[in-house]
């Protein structure tokens, strides 16, 4: 299929970039067909929050990243369109984090396993856990192809990045103990309201962010992590991103009135 070229001064640019970039993988068989629909999902939140980083968001993915760091086995949970989108991203940030990289997928193909591992690998990973040729264990809470973990990712994992994940996985892996961090444009998703670190925006957008912070935050203390974390209130960050999205729907209503009475009047904008 042939890429649908962007003009560079369209508005929606960088949204169709995106759109383009999960059509690609899917193509690729990286991304599975409801991939399509979550991402589609994904964008409508993004709309409802202006398409930028919050300073909330921020504020999430510095404890996010405070949490990786400061983790005595952490791990970066991958799946097909996070794989799409920010395949670089995931492998600076699991060097930068000492994090393994493990694909863990809901519909599973091994021909898709195989094109996510390919990505990765070709994105600079040196290993990759969770593939069909290594020891596996079961997340006893889920009878889903996602109970399956690698013992030596997941499975004795402390601290879990799940970028774009299922509610039911993360409350199982909150059953079992681990400390769960996602990345999640929906704040009232289960998935959201479970984690222990929900960091509301884009994955185009917190994935570089991340990786930028892990560069900044590296040395702190150990101490100074853990404080950085323990201070984080989610159930607060989560309250204050629906505020985000009504103050947002509030602004562009009185926008849209602007232009209603602009376009009755006759009155051009200059």
């Amino acid at each position: 299929m042939t890429k649908t070229e962007i003009p560079p001064d369209h508005p929606r640019r960088v949204s169709l970039e995106t759109r383009e970039a999960i059509i690609e993988g899917h193509e690729a068989h990286i991304v599975a067909t409801a991939g399509l629909l979550a991402h589609g999902r994904g964008e409508a939140f993004d709309y409802l929050i202006g398409e930028t980083t919050t300073d909330l968001a921020r504020n999430a993915a510095r404890a996010a990243v405070a949490a990786l760091l400061s983790a005595s086995h952490p791990v970066l949970s991958v799946n097909g369109n996070v794989c799409s989108l920010v395949p670089e991203e995931l492998v600076e940030l699991s060097e930068l984090c000492r994090a393994p990289l493990e694909i863990n997928l809901f519909y599973y193909r091994k021909e898709r396993e195989d094109a996510i591992k390919d990505a990765l690998f070709a994105a600079g990973a040196k290993e990759v856990l969770g593939t069909h040729d290594r020891p596996s264990m079961t997340i006893p809470e889920l009878s889903s192809n996602r109970r399956k973990v690698d013992p030596e990712g997941i499975g004795s994992g402390d601290v879990i990045l799940v970028p774009l994940e299922d509610g039911d996985r993360t409350e199982a892996l909150k059953a079992i103990g681990k400390f769960v961090i996602t990345i999640d444009l929906n704040p009232m998703s289960r998935t959201a309201v479970f984690s222990d670190i929900t960091i509301v925006d884009n994955v185009v957008r917190t994935l570089p962010l991340m990786t930028e912070l892990a560069r900044e935050m590296k040395e702190l203390p150990k101490e100074e992590l853990h404080r950085i974390v323990e201070s984080f209130d989610n159930t607060k960050n989560l309250a204050m991103a629906v505020e985000v999205i009504i103050k947002h729907l509030e602004a562009t209503a009185k926008d849209i009135g602007k232009i209603r009475e602009r376009k009755r009047t006759g009155v051009k904008k200059i």
